[in-house]
């Protein structure tokens, strides 16, 4: 226990975790030379491609400080805003947190809300100054902002490079010195936290989880305090690059654990670890219940992979526990589920792992928010609104209520002016404005939550040339104007391509949902009107002319009459295809539609 030190790395995104970990794991030999790679930790496909560490990952490693031997968990953590919440159970199983902070870019919104959320934990943080090597580098300056924003003394941040390997050492050394060791005993009922879990075709589940107090051992019985199943504990050990198995682990350590569970429903993310014959009086407190920002249907392409569809969502909700589905049906699309993801990216990275990792290929709808509808029979009674099809008819609507979030920004004076212009645009309103420093300044909005779902992000960072930063907190409900767009294609209504918007903005969207769609359906052999209405009233309408045969090509001279009846029995032909064809929309249509101010 004495000689065991939990902690993760917490920072915005790019300032360097996944390669600092690196270092760290070099440092100490965790890693042998032929198994050193660029982001050794980021261990998925798509983190590899993007950039991007998606997964918080721990792992184990042993220092030797001061002729005396110290084990290391160490978690990396994820950076983007979508992931916040695997960087929130990475801190509930840590004591200390490594906070680190670009010497080129400072302090941005990411750092500072998860800060907080490792303040809230009571971890002991340790402000480490990265990418001092680089020519741009500002390390006088950004230390005093680290200073202001911790209140510590300026000699306690580290000045470290993750590329060149400087500074590594001091960090380890206050890592031993300032992070307290575990709190807990061996000697109590066991006591052990879930924080995450992956789905192995081979071995059924693996459960990482932090030993609070007691052991456990190969062979013994646990009982899973959620769900009262009890198991067999098949095998544990530790994780270090590879999974390391072990005799028994005491209390203080973070390991993983193997019962051959199979179904995904069976672990929870956040349950506590106990015995059957001597179980814990209390359960450790889990962690709040994710919030979902953003919500669109998933549905198989191939209706009969929908139980397919099913347990590959499960499997997948064990190893992104944010993800959130129920079932749902749609008289387009058949059978799918209605999921709830922290962001955009969130969505993005959930469809491509289902391509990748179960081979599944999906239809995604349209992303929108969650609204709340009041009629006026009833104005108390709260109608949840999760597809525009659920809006209640505009003649009974009493108000809708849509969710607003308070977005901090900090963006380089320079730029305030289009970051605000940006933000009154999607419907903010400017409710404090700080400078942190003569350079840098932080604006707070309160704005409509369903402004920023799809490309708010991507703009920000073109208005500010890559420098704002952003992170929002859900503010509550509030009352607002919208209107139902439906988009009716060769007359008959697109379920998956309704949108609910706010009326303001409604014209000019449905106008621009039409012209979108006319570039990317292909051409049929008839003309097909696109139109885009609100209830009753046709608000745009484009047309994608019909592709056409010429069906007097084989007719060389000869009577015109002869000519006149190919034309007549092919407009008798196409007049019949209008009424029995049906238009595709391609998947890239679906996408397309959202980003429509590109």
């Amino acid at each position: 226990m004495k000689y065991i030190r939990n902690f993760c790395i917490i920072a915005h995104i790019d300032h360097g975790k996944s390669t600092l970990a690196d270092r760290l794991l070099d440092f100490t030999g965790a890693v042998t030379e032929r198994e050193k790679q660029d982001q050794i930790l980021d261990g998925m496909d798509l983190e590899r491609e993007r950039g991007i560490t998606i997964k918080s990952h721990a792992i184990q490693m042993e220092y030797t400080h001061e002729g005396q031997e110290y084990v290391l968990n160490l978690i990396d953590t994820p950076g983007h805003v979508d992931f916040s919440y695997e960087v929130s159970r990475s801190i509930a199983a840590c004591e200390g947190a490594l906070l680190i902070v670009d010497a080129a870019q400072s302090i941005q919104a990411q750092t500072i809300s998860n800060l907080y959320l490792a303040l809230e934990n009571d971890l002991e943080i340790i402000p480490v100054l990265n990418k001092v090597d680089l020519p741009s580098a500002n390390p006088e300056e950004v230390t005093d902002d680290i200073v202001d924003l911790l209140g510590c003394a300026p000699e306690d941040v580290i000045p470290a490079s993750a590329k060149t390997g400087l500074g590594i050492q001091e960090i380890l050394t206050a890592i031993i010195e300032r992070v307290p060791q575990p709190k807990g005993s061996p000697d109590e009922p066991l006591q052990a936290l879930i924080f995450d879990s992956v789905y192995n075709p081979f071995r059924g589940i693996e459960t990482y989880f932090r030993i609070l107090n007691g052991t456990i051992s190969k062979g013994q019985k646990i009982q899973f305090i959620a769900t009262q199943n009890t198991y067999n504990v098949d095998e544990i050990g530790t994780l270090k690059l590879k999974q390391e198995p072990k005799k028994t682990i005491k209390a203080g350590d973070v390991g993983y654990l193997i019962t051959g569970i199979k179904d995904a429903k069976e672990v929870k993310v956040g349950d506590t670890i106990t015995t059957p014959d001597n179980p814990t009086q209390n359960a450790v407190d889990g962690f709040e219940e994710v919030k979902p920002m953003v919500f669109a249907g998933i549905y198989p392409v191939d209706t009969e992979d929908y139980e397919e569809l099913r347990s590959s969502m499960e499997k997948l909700q064990l190893n992104d526990a944010s993800l959130v589905f129920l079932p749902e049906s749609s008289a387009a699309l058949g059978f799918g589920f209605r999921c709830g993801f922290l962001g955009m990216l969130h969505l993005e990275i959930i469809q491509e792992r289902l391509e990748r990792e179960f081979n599944m290929s999906v239809i995604t709808t349209v992303p929108n928010v969650s609204y709340h509808a009041y009629v006026r029979k009833d104005v108390d009674d709260r109608i949840l609104v999760n597809n525009p099809s659920d809006l209640p008819d505009p003649s009974a609507l009493d108000r809708v209520e849509e969710p607003f979030i308070k977005a901090a920004i900090i963006t380089k004076a320079d730029f305030v002016g289009n970051v605000m212009s940006l933000c009154i645009e999607k419907r903010g309103v400017i409710t404090n404005q700080t400078y942190l420093t003569t350079e840098r300044v932080e604006l707070t909005f309160d704005m409509p939550l369903a402004e920023i779902v799809f490309d708010f992000y991507d703009r920000l960072k073109t208005v500010s040339k890559g420098y704002a930063s952003f992170d929002y907190s859900p503010i509550g409900m509030r009352p607002s104007k919208l209107v139902k767009v439906d988009i009716l294609l060769n007359g008959s209504q697109v379920d998956a391509l309704s949108a609910l918007i706010h009326a303001d903005n409604a014209y000019n969207i449905g106008k621009k949902m039409c012209e979108k769609l006319r570039q990317l359906i292909p051409r049929q052999q008839f003309d097909v009107p696109i139109q885009a209405a609100i209830g009753a009233k046709i608000i745009s309408r484009e047309t994608i002319k019909a592709v056409r045969k010429d069906v007097t090509a084989k007719c060389y001279g000869g009577d015109i009459s002869r000519k006149r009846k190919l034309l007549e029995k092919q407009k008798k032909g196409k007049k019949k295809m209008r009424q029995v064809g049906n238009v595709e929309i391609p998947q890239e249509a679906f996408m397309a539609v959202l980003k429509l101010n590109d």
